[in-house]
């Protein structure tokens, strides 16, 4: 075997090139370095004629990745002022989109807990695996910042309103709604994960995929659809509020109360990164906004505040500032989407 970072074990099982991440106390949470480590191995993967697959997945029984190391970054920026966690995120995004492009297939195993920078690392391959046992996350509005590596992207692209709805409720998926929301391609059950990565070994990734996978278990969102369509279609996030109120329907006054309890600056943030998402032509040009976005919310007090409160203290009572939607102007909004001083990640 052979190891860059201990968080990180990298080895060749037959034609595949396996990257494992190796934090299972944290579930997995992706620091710098091991950003860096992955890097490393697609570099020298790509020119290696003996790999012809890459695997990704994680170690432990509870998932594949739970996102960046936040706890990291509320230290770095409260100590450092957040120039190496800024520095961390252009590394991140620039490994989203090297992932997005790799000329090899990319097999990512979403199984079990996949949010925020998990997501990241595997919802840009181009042979994404989910199992029964997976939930698909973007947790950033509810510690105080808007869904990043590449999430605005994939959200922005799922049906009708339905990445609106998730961003901004953090919802998790299983498998069916993670297929049907354009963030994973195939179904493998849990109990044939094993063959199915030991024949990566020997086979092609689509022999593979033709020989275990399944059809996905029916998602529980596209029956929701048409009043997620109806309720996210509007143009703020308080009239959204009102109209998930006026609806009627049990599941949406349920994610009415899940958006009140978020960042009211992260919320709006995040409505108009989404709808400015749709219209940017690729996955570069988001994460380009994406960095943009988390560079002004460095000075945001919610990034801070909500970290603390859902991982440091976990009182899971954060004090937004503002406190309401209505404190929250355009023009703050309009801040997080200014060009940066260092030019921004030069994917486009």
């Amino acid at each position: 075997m052979t190891t860059i970072d201990d968080a990180v074990l990298l080895r060749r099982d037959g034609r595949a090139g396996r990257i494992t991440l190796n934090r299972p106390r944290t579930i997995n949470a992706l620091t710098h370095a091991m950003v860096r480590s992955i890097r490393t191995a697609l570099d020298a993967w790509e020119h290696d004629d003996s790999v012809t697959t890459v695997v990704l997945d994680g170690a432990g029984e509870r998932g594949l990745c739970a996102g960046g190391d936040v706890r990291a970054v509320h230290d770095e920026v409260r100590a450092g002022g957040g120039t190496a966690s800024r520095q961390f995120w252009r590394d991140e995004y620039r490994l989203n989109a090297r992932i997005a492009g790799y000329p090899k297939p990319y097999v990512a195993l979403m199984d079990g807990l996949v949010m925020g920078g998990g997501v990241g690392l595997s919802a840009h391959g181009s042979v994404r695996v989910v199992t029964e046992r997976s939930a698909v996350a973007m947790p950033e509005t509810a510690i105080g910042f808007a869904p990043d590596v590449g999430g605005t992207y994939l959200l922005s692209r799922a049906p009708g309103e339905l990445g609106t709805h998730l961003a901004l409720t953090t919802s998790r998926m299983g498998a069916g709604d993670a297929v049907r929301a354009g963030f994973a391609d195939h179904f493998v059950p849990a109990a044939r994960l094993e063959e199915f990565t030991a024949a990566l070994a020997v086979s092609e990734a689509a022999e593979a995929v033709r020989e275990f996978a399944a059809p996905a278990p029916s998602g529980e969102l596209a029956a929701q659809q048409d009043w997620i369509d109806h309720c996210y279609a509007a143009n703020t996030v308080e009239e959204i509020l009102d109209r998930l109120t006026a609806s009627g329907v049990a599941e949406a006054g349920k994610a009415a109360e899940a958006i009140r309890g978020k960042s009211p600056t992260a919320l709006k943030v995040t409505l108009s990164a989404l709808r400015r998402a749709r219209r940017l032509p690729g996955l570069g040009d988001v994460l380009e906004q994406e960095y943009r976005v988390i560079s002004a919310s460095l000075a945001d007090p919610d990034l801070l505040e909500g970290i603390r409160a859902q991982v440091v203290d976990k009182d899971r009572t954060p004090r937004w500032t503002p406190s309401r939607l209505e404190g929250v102007s355009d023009a703050d909004v309009e801040r997080h989407f200014a060009p940066v001083a260092d030019g921004g990640l030069g994917l486009v």
